[in-house]
């Protein structure tokens, strides 16, 4: 067992300005159902649109045993004050080895452009430098998908460079662009 199983069986809450980030739970299924059943928010990420609330429960019983088994999973993005999940960001992979890690993330379209992603990210990424003691952060976006970059960079992560057709997605191969920040970066 690895010092960071512990961590993802019971997520911790943390909280920024605007937001609460944590673990995901049954109830989140009609918020995830209400932005994961959008095309235009699943078309960049590795999950199929959510055609009915059963896929959106289906996603979340699976998340939910990510968390029991103490692999790398995500937060629920929630609103303050109301509670009301408009996304998630986590942990895609964690390398113990080499202290690095993979953050993915996708929010509710209603939301976007309005820097709660960079909110979120900057709270993850502290997360994984404070708690898990991590050295290296990396993410990374499909070419055609720049605003996800902007995040990225706005949380003082840096370009590395393209991947041609590095991940199939919807039946098409993807080229993706890599950021990564270090623990001995600055952040923004």
């Amino acid at each position: 067992m690895h010092f960071f199983e512990g961590v993802f069986s019971h997520l911790p809450t943390i909280e920024t300005h605007r937001l609460i980030l944590r673990p995901l739970r049954m109830q989140d299924a009609a918020d995830l159902y209400a932005y994961a059943r959008d095309p235009e928010v699943s078309r960049h990420v590795l999950w199929d649109t959510h055609k009915t609330l059963r896929d959106s429960r289906q996603f979340l019983k699976a998340a939910i045993r990510q968390y029991r088994r103490g692999l790398p999973g995500s937060f629920a993005i929630t609103l303050k004050p109301s509670g009301r999940m408009i996304g998630t960001i986590g942990f895609m992979w964690v390398n113990i080895d080499h202290k690095s890690a993979e953050v993915g993330y996708s929010l509710n379209r209603d939301f976007w452009n309005q820097g709660l992603m960079t909110e979120a990210l900057r709270a993850v990424i502290a997360f994984g430098f404070d708690e898990l003691c991590l050295n290296r952060i990396e993410a990374q976006h499909e070419t055609d998908n720049p605003a996800s970059g902007r995040v990225m960079i706005h949380t003082g992560m840096q370009y590395e460079g393209t991947m041609r057709q590095r991940l199939m997605n919807k039946g098409r191969y993807v080229d993706v662009r890599q950021y990564a920040i270090l623990r001995s970066d600055p952040r923004k």
